[in-house]
Order: C-alpha cells, then structure tokens, then sequence
C-alpha cells in the first residue's frame, strides 16, 4: 500500500506512530478506570492525563470534558440531551451544512426544526439567521438550540460559530458546535466561540477511531444518551476506552497547526493543475488547508472515485457516513450546485503525512481521466 497516494484524511487519517505506541502500552495492561485497587487507579490516571491535555488544547476547564465513542455519539447526545433534559429546548435551528450525525439527531428529537440556509460559498447566512432570531420570542416560544459545525467535512468552509452564537445567545438560545474536522488544524477555542457544547473526534487528525468528547459549559446540564453507570460524572455511562482515551491523549502532545498549515500551498497546487472548466467549492472563503472540493462537467462521482482508485489514490465524493453509497452531496445543493454539479464532486483531504509530491501525482492521475471523459463526450 505505501505506492497508493491516500487523500481521504477527513474520512479517517492514518494512525501516528507515536498514538500507536501510546495505545499499545495501554492495552498490554488493560484496567478499568473504574477500579479502585492499583491498576484500575493506574487507568483513571491515563484517562484523566488525556482529560486534561484535551481540555487545555481546547481552553475549556477539565471537568467539562465527558469522553465518548466518537464525534457522532458526541452530536446525538448534544442534540437529543438538549432537549430531554436540561433547559429542555423545544426548537433546533440546524444548518444546512451539518454532518448527519446532528441533523439527522435533530429529525428524530420531537421537536421543531428550522434550517438555516448557506451562501453559495458554503457560509452560514448570518443575515438570515439575525433576521428570524430578532422575532424569536425565548419567553413564549422556548428555548431553543443552534446547531452549527466550525469546518464543514466536505467543502472545509469555516463557519462564524462566533457571529452565530452572540445573535443565538441575543435570543436566549444556546449553541452546539461540532468541532470534529477542525480539531488540530484550526485554533478551536471553546472559552471565545460561544458554543454551549462543542464536539470532537480523534480519528480525523491521526488520532484512534472510537474515541471522542462532547465539551459542556460547567451547570449546563443535559440528558445523557447512555445510561448504566457512573462514569464521566453520570453523563456518559460505559467502561472507560482507556487504550483509545490514552491515544488521544498522546494525539495532544503531538498533533500541531504546523502539520496542516504546510498543506495550504499544496491545496492551491492542485486547484491551480485543474482545468478551468473545474469549480472548486468554497474558494475565496476561509478553509480549512487541507480540504478541497471540486466538479467537473461530466465527471459522475462515482466514477471519479474508482478511476482514482484505479490509479492508486484514495479521495471520496464527500462524507465518508454515507453506508459506502455515492450519492449527490447535500452540502453543495445547500450551496446551490445544481444537481449535476452535486453529483460530480469529488473530495480531497490531506493530512500529516501528505508528501509535498502529492499534487503532481493527484493532476497526473486525475487530468488523464477527465480527458478520457470529455473526449468521450465531445
């Protein structure tokens, strides 16, 4: 496999070695941190040693750090614990950009929902949403929930989380954020965004799958999603993924902004080889570095994922939650693509172990392909 070029770093990135290692020497002395001899003390330290180097990372205090499964456990529970418990909030304002793991949560909560639309640079509609919340009326209406991602996973458009949450809090609202493909490549501050709640993922910046966080502001409370013990403080119920948890926290100490600000010349490497019948979704708004999503006439999602594949190199037609299927990506319809465009889009994702020769080998492979596709329609 070390000949394939792999571009699917916001599917999942490879695992770092020193992660690895950290994973390792905890799994061949596994303990529950739930124990109270030695070695179930010896595991809680690990967890809380990550617990703390997470929350620091984050600015956030370390008891609002409750560990998950993942960043979908984080964002179901963020939805649905807002609104079983807690200020129980009887509406959810979800933007049309989030991941499935909050919409799809918002559709199944019992509650209203109204979404907020986007600009055709993938931008939450500040406007839009200033203008609906100057009507919202907390005291008679509820409170309500604004769900709203830091970097969308396909376009890697950063959002105004900030802007959002003062015209949320404004209205008496209060704000989820799910930070789970800006952890690591942006500054992600929970102390200056404004979000009530904030999710993360390991996985997606070399990082173990299997474990993530939802960040709560301290007396917030919310109905736990799982139930059956006491762990992370009765918020969380289940045994401690303490070789997982002991991953992420060495992900803390090694993981840098370096690692994926090198890659924005990269990025622009690769939009510059396109051909300029080529969109590139989101250009001209703040990205993320690594990210870059493009369509091209004719050139069928599908298709362009196998003929990479082919070619040895691994990229995605968008989210990677989708069951394998390929289908027309809602976040560029939300922005306005057609559904021909939508339905040609392919995602490319780099990481922390993305060699600087990865453009050329991504034009070689790619511009081959849309040359066979546009002879073969002209």
């Amino acid at each position: 496999m070390a000949d394939r070029l792999y571009l699917d770093h916001n599917a999942t990135s490879p695992l770092r070695p020193q992660v690895r290692e950290a994973m390792l020497a905890a799994m061949d002395a596994p303990r529950n941190a739930s124990s109270v001899h030695a070695e179930g003390r010896a595991a809680k330290r690990l967890v809380e040693d990550a617990r703390a180097k997470l929350a620091e990372i984050l600015s956030a205090p370390r008891e609002s750090v409750v560990f998950t499964a993942g960043g979908t456990e984080a964002d179901n529970t963020g939805v649905l614990g807002m609104v079983g418990g807690g200020p129980k909030v009887r509406r959810l304002f979800v933007s049309a950009i989030e991941h499935e793991a909050v919409s799809v949560a918002a559709e199944h909560a019992g509650v209203p929902v109204e979404i907020v639309p986007v600009t055709p640079q993938g931008a939450l509609d500040l406007s839009w949403l200033g203008e609906r919340l100057s009507s919202y009326d907390a005291e008679t209406d509820g409170p309500f929930l604004l769900c709203v991602m830091l970097a969308n996973n396909e376009t890697g458009v950063i959002q105004p989380v900030a802007e959002a949450a003062r015209l949320a809090r404004r209205a008496g609202g209060y704000v989820l954020c799910d930070a789970v493909q800006a952890l690591f490549k942006l500054p992600v501050d929970f102390s200056t965004l404004g979000a009530d709640l904030l999710t993360v993922s390991a996985h997606k910046a070399g990082g173990p799958v299997g474990v993530g966080a939802l960040v709560v502001t301290p007396g917030l409370a919310f109905e736990p999603l799982l139930r059956g013990g006491g762990q992370e403080e009765y918020r969380r119920a289940g045994t401690h993924n303490v070789a997982a948890i002991a991953g992420l926290g060495a992900l803390c100490d090694v993981a840098s902004l370096d690692d994926y600000a090198r890659l924005e010349a990269l990025r622009d490497e690769i939009e510059a080889g396109l051909p300029p019948e080529a969109t590139v979704w989101g250009r001209g708004a703040p990205r993320l570095a690594n990210t870059l999503c493009l369509s091209a006439p004719g050139f069928r999602s599908e298709t362009q994922v196998m003929a990479m594949d082919l070619s040895r190199v691994a990229a995605s037609a968008g989210s990677a939650c989708s069951s394998g299927k390929v289908r027309p990506s809602p976040v560029l319809r939300a922005m306005g693509a057609s559904e021909a465009e939508a339905g040609s889009a392919l995602r490319i994702s780099m990481g922390w172990d993305t060699a600087d020769d990865a453009p050329a080998r991504f034009l070689a492979a790619w511009n081959k392909e849309y040359e066979r596709i546009a002879r073969r329609a002209a």
